[in-house]
């Protein structure tokens, strides 16, 4: 080995161990929620959040046409160390009935543009559905190829139209369409091919089998090694197996179902990326409480902070 070839090594060798130990000891998690506090007020909601705990949240009400709330909502985060974690954009990019897709494209290009604004981490949706009745409905072609060109050609018109440089447009995966799973999102990856694309990750929404409801810390493993540079925002909630003569999962309040949190939590502490874990899907503020103390709870025992 010549001298030069030794020291290109050594050099490899070190700064593969100064990245793993920057890996290792990256041990923190922007936990964020929902606030029940009656006020409109930015700096109000912003405080209310940071009482909580909260390091992240869901953006505020707002429109993209009120340009001094915009302002307003992205100072008031910011000056209590709370990022706005994403804005969602709930509807259907896949609705069979055209006009309707056209407007649901345009409002996800809004929210694009407003999580543009703010700074969120991201804005989110679903692919959608080809489901007539329901926006997040089950249907056959969910599955197929036909899906999967049409999600490419949306994300990459709601991208192209706001060019975004702060914030990422990303798909939560869902257990019966695409992406259900690292593997169809890396292929959705690769076929968007924009920047500004990334990941949405709720590990709720990949346990679609008994086989990963049981082994759902090793799919969470799988999910964050295969996806992990490219991860925004995370969702947070749990899921239980409801006694059927079929298979029923039912999300519950982070504690009282099997979702390995404990691993969880060591996955999102260990990403490159700053991405924050936000309680969803719950009914009341006693239910967040819950929730948040079990997260809280957890981190603690595995030395992870929550910001």
């Amino acid at each position: 080995m010549t001298r030069r070839i030794f020291s290109a090594c050594s050099l490899a060798a070190t700064g593969l161990a100064a990245s793993t130990l920057q890996a290792e000891t990256k041990r923190s998690v922007r936990l964020g929620g929902p606030v029940f506090l009656k006020s409109d007020d930015p700096a109000a909601l912003a405080h209310e959040h940071r009482r909580l705990g909260y390091g992240a949240a869901y953006c505020p009400t707002v429109k993209l046409t009120e340009t001094e709330r915009l302002r307003e909502i992205e100072n008031a985060f910011a000056a209590e160390n709370v990022v706005i974690a994403e804005v969602g954009a709930w509807v259907n990019m896949l609705d069979p009935n055209s006009e309707k897709r056209r407007k649901n494209l345009d409002y996800v290009t809004e929210r694009l543009a407003i999580a543009e604004a703010v700074g969120a981490r991201t804005c989110v949706d679903i692919a959608g559905s080809f489901n007539p009745d329901y926006w997040y409905g089950a249907h056959p072609n969910n599955l197929s190829k036909e899906f999967l060109d049409a999600t490419v050609e949306n994300c990459r018109h709601v991208i192209d139209a706001v060019k975004p440089r702060r914030t990422l447009f990303t798909i939560e995966m869902m257990p019966w369409s695409i992406p259900n799973g690292a593997d169809s999102y890396l292929q959705l990856i690769n076929a968007v091919d924009r920047k500004a694309f990334g990941v949405h990750m709720d590990v709720c929404n990949a346990v679609n089998s008994p086989e990963r409801f049981y082994r759902n810390a090793a799919l969470i493993d799988e999910l964050f090694r295969k996806l992990g540079r490219w991860i925004a925002s995370c969702h947070a909630k749990d899921l239980a197996w409801v006694p059927e003569y079929n298979v029923h999962f039912l999300e519950v309040v982070p504690g009282r179902g099997v979702i390995d949190y404990q691993g969880y939590l060591r996955n999102v502490a260990a990403l490159p990326t700053d991405a924050p874990l936000m309680l969803e899907h719950l009914k009341t503020a006693a239910e967040y409480d819950e929730g948040r103390a079990y997260i809280q709870k957890n981190a603690a025992d595995i030395g992870v902070t929550l910001a």
